[in-house]
């Protein structure tokens, strides 16, 4: 089943606008003389809802239970759904279903800690070591190298789920503690200097999540409920660590094991205590484009820190990396800035344009399965290229797959 819906200057499109209301020292001062939808926003092509509806399917026809997509572009509104999210009672998938987000929490956490910059609690280039005595081993890794995935940490998920299934299941009722993940990382060789190039590690957004509740005394869960969740309204948006169910409304999550044809795990439930401030946040389709639209549009931070958070380092392929925000370069010219997730049962595209006035979540409710990954890129170019998409060289191959375990090939194979 596909369904899709259009609203266009209703009151609807209008209370969506509401929605991205914050408190006032957040929003930076208007710029005289600009408007609020900027060139870049304008120029871009009408999406093509209907490739965005053949994405899906294809996503399903490889193996993904269901797939989702909201598309947020300025007053419309377009959703699809195909598939089911329960796979024992065969419930239709909706755009009303939550789902575990994944990697999209590193753009939360990365947030609070430049919202604690714009309150001079913290300094960007200050080393880690400075806000967590010794817990580093060397005092040049920074704050910014951190969050841009340059602290040359090793990603302790790459051990942790060598084996789909059995690493899944190792952990899947587990709580750690964010040093004893720390530790794990430690254990293992740097990948770089402090500073050097790009190399994407969970590790880093655990130290994260270290720094949140060292500089504010709160834990992470109040630190995004007061200064996102609740500021933006997003009443589906839950971080519920240790917890492991999915309160109200939700799509069940199937993780792909490695054997080919092997059944689909049922991986809805965990405590997802391996990622924590990397990966654990729980949100929707429609919480997604509010929180990016508020965020490109400069109202979670101020200007100047939304202007660090978009200093660029190259991150491989069409891809760049910033402060917990990564850069997507598509077939017809147009940059997205957003971020993939993946964590056991989901994987999320969560992207908008420069000025947030067009935003794009989708969902397939599988992981592991390089396939169905591949093709649900394949909506950034649905939605913000729209019919001018160009088919994308290497297409048929899967794309490396950074959110969990970088270094684990996923099956190229759907099941």
């Amino acid at each position: 089943m596909v369904s899709a819906t259009v609203v266009r200057g209703t009151a609807t499109a209008a209370a969506l606008v509401s929605l991205l209301a914050v408190p006032a020292h957040a929003a930076p001062p208007a710029v005289p003389g600009t408007t609020a939808v900027d060139a870049a926003t304008s120029a871009l092509p009408e999406p093509d809802v209907r490739g965005l509806w053949d994405v899906l399917r294809t996503a399903r026809r490889q193996g993904a239970p269901g797939a989702i997509a909201r598309l947020d572009d300025r007053d419309a509104v377009h959703w699809a759904a195909t598939g089911v999210a329960d796979r024992r009672t065969g419930r239709t998938i909706s755009n009303a279903d939550r789902f575990r987000i994944g990697s999209v929490t590193k753009i939360f956490s990365a947030v609070v800690l430049l919202q604690l910059a714009d309150e001079r609690k913290l300094e960007l280039d200050a080393p880690v070591n400075r806000y967590l005595p010794g817990l580093l081993p060397d005092d040049r890794i920074t704050v910014r190298h951190v969050l841009s995935h340059r602290s040359g940490l090793h990603d302790y998920t790459n051990e942790m789920f060598a084996r789909t299934v059995p690493g899944f299941e190792a952990v899947r009722n587990k709580v750690f503690t964010y040093r004893q993940l720390v530790n794990r990382s430690l254990d293992k060789p740097r990948t770089t200097r402090a500073g050097g190039a790009y190399s994407y590690s969970n590790t880093n957004f655990v130290v994260a999540g270290m720094l949140i509740e060292k500089l504010t005394g709160h834990s992470v869960r109040t630190e995004y409920t007061n200064r996102i969740i609740d500021p933006l309204h997003l009443r589906d948006t839950f971080y519920v660590h240790p917890g492991t169910k999915i309160p109200g409304r939700h799509a069940r999550g199937y993780l792909t094991p490695d054997t080919a044809d092997a059944a689909l795990v049922d991986s809805t439930e965990q405590t997802v205590s391996w990622a924590q401030s990397a990966g654990a946040l729980i949100s929707s389709t429609r919480d997604l484009n509010t929180f990016l639209s508020a965020l490109l549009a400069g109202r979670l931070t101020s200007r100047a820190q939304l202007a660090q958070m978009q200093r660029w380092v190259p991150a491989g392929g069409s891809q760049a990396y910033g402060l917990g925000l990564r850069r997507r370069d598509l077939s017809c010219g147009i940059s997205v800035y957003g971020h993939t997730g993946a964590v056991q049962g989901y994987y999320t595209y969560a992207f908008a344009s420069k000025d947030g006035e067009r935003s794009l979540a989708a969902l397939a409710n599988t992981s592991n399965n390089g396939t169905v990954l591949n093709s649900l890129r394949g909506t950034l170019e649905s939605a913000f290229c729209g019919k001018k998409a160009k088919a994308r060289k290497g297409s048929g191959t899967v794309e490396r797959h950074e959110d969990i375990a970088p270094q684990t090939p996923v099956s190229p194979k759907a099941n």
